[in-house]
């Protein structure tokens, strides 16, 4: 799944949740949008757990600032 997130002042930078994300998902992907004001997460995880490791972090995230997105798959792994 593809989760966007808006941006708070607490947020830490991508690359605290890009090691937070790799200790559950090895594959996932953190990055920010053009703006700089979303950032983007691409993961297996559910909107609780990644909300979870979000606040691991120190990052407090409510549930309605993420919106998930489907998954946009190319077909490629054939999975």
């Amino acid at each position: 799944m593809e989760f966007h997130i808006a941006l708070t002042d607490a947020c830490p930078g991508p690359d605290v949740i890009q090691d937070a994300m790799f200790d559950v998902d090895p594959n996932a992907v953190v990055d920010l949008d053009m703006s700089g004001l979303v950032m983007r997460i691409s993961s297996y995880v559910t909107v609780t757990d990644l909300i979870e490791i979000l606040r691991q972090t120190g990052w407090t995230v409510a549930p309605q600032q993420v919106a998930q997105l489907p998954t946009i798959c190319c077909g490629g792994c054939s999975g």
